[in-house]
């Protein structure tokens, strides 16, 4: 006689298939169930208190209302002009740096980001653990240091 040709992975996938559909089924049901029809709109609607937070009742309407007056509220944005100009030269330190491939990062003092550098980008030769100065321009893939010189 021949042997059956379903293995026990494709048994156990068989009884998983029929389990999810199974609990699929039986999920459906229940909601069925559970399922309110008819509700009138004041079951439905939510309210929210004076504190921010969700409520099934309704504000009272006798109690006292804040005043907020329109001189209070307060919006803007700051305008470019107000906002004091960024220093384009920073300062770093190289945390890697691969020669063969020519490309590295500066971990930047002020932010602590890494950012990316080219071998084209460099003033002066540079490795690992040199104290540099560097400009940031967005290339491609996000910020690169460009002008990147050693410092003594």
């Amino acid at each position: 006689m021949a042997r059956s040709q379903a293995t026990f992975g494709k048994k156990e996938n068989e009884k998983k298939r029929l389990k999810k559909r199974n609990d699929k089924a039986d999920k459906k049901e229940e909601r069925q169930a559970n399922a309110k029809k008819g509700q009138n709109l004041e079951d439905m609607l939510a309210y929210v208190d004076e504190d921010g937070n969700i409520t099934a009742t309704p504000p009272d309407p006798t109690k006292k209302k804040k005043e907020i007056k329109v001189e209070d509220i307060r919006i803007n944005v700051m305008k470019q002009e107000d906002m004091a100009p960024e220093d384009p030269i920073r300062k770093g330190v190289v945390s890697f740096f691969n020669d063969s491939k020519g490309y590295g990062f500066i971990k930047d003092q002020q932010t602590q980001e890494s950012i990316f550098v080219h071998a084209n980008n460099l003033i002066n030769q540079i490795k690992e653990s040199d104290k540099v100065s560097f400009e940031v321009e967005m290339g491609p893939k996000g910020p690169a240091a460009v002008r990147v010189k050693l410092e003594s």
